[in-house]
């Protein structure tokens, strides 16, 4: 899935991995007060929630689906999947973070 979103727009893998950086205030924040970094910053957020809902069972979605960002919403899917052990899902989230590293590849 992260080299699915990463050919989208290499933004929309950088807000499921360091996700949202505006106050959590400002997400409930009258639309018309945005300034044109916070729209831009929230629309990415948007997306990359609906690119993983769409790849998500029913189950898994209900798990997450109080979840106001995309890296909530993957840390959650990572959580759920390491718990439960599941050979290859996790592995199909394709990506841990390294000590210190940014890279996707490991």
């Amino acid at each position: 899935m992260s080299t699915f979103i990463q050919s989208l727009d290499y933004d929309l893998w950088d807000m499921i991995v360091f996700g949202l950086e505006l106050p959590k205030e400002y997400i409930s924040k009258p639309r018309i007060r945005y300034n044109e970094k916070e729209k831009e910053m929230l629309k990415l957020n948007a997306k990359a929630k609906h690119i993983i809902y769409c790849a998500l069972s029913s189950n898994e979605f209900d798990r997450i689906s109080s979840c106001e960002s995309a890296k909530e919403i993957w840390d959650k899917l990572e959580d759920f999947h390491e718990e439960k052990n599941i050979e290859g899902v996790t592995s199909c989230l394709c990506w841990k973070p390294g000590k210190g590293s940014r890279s996707i590849w490991s």
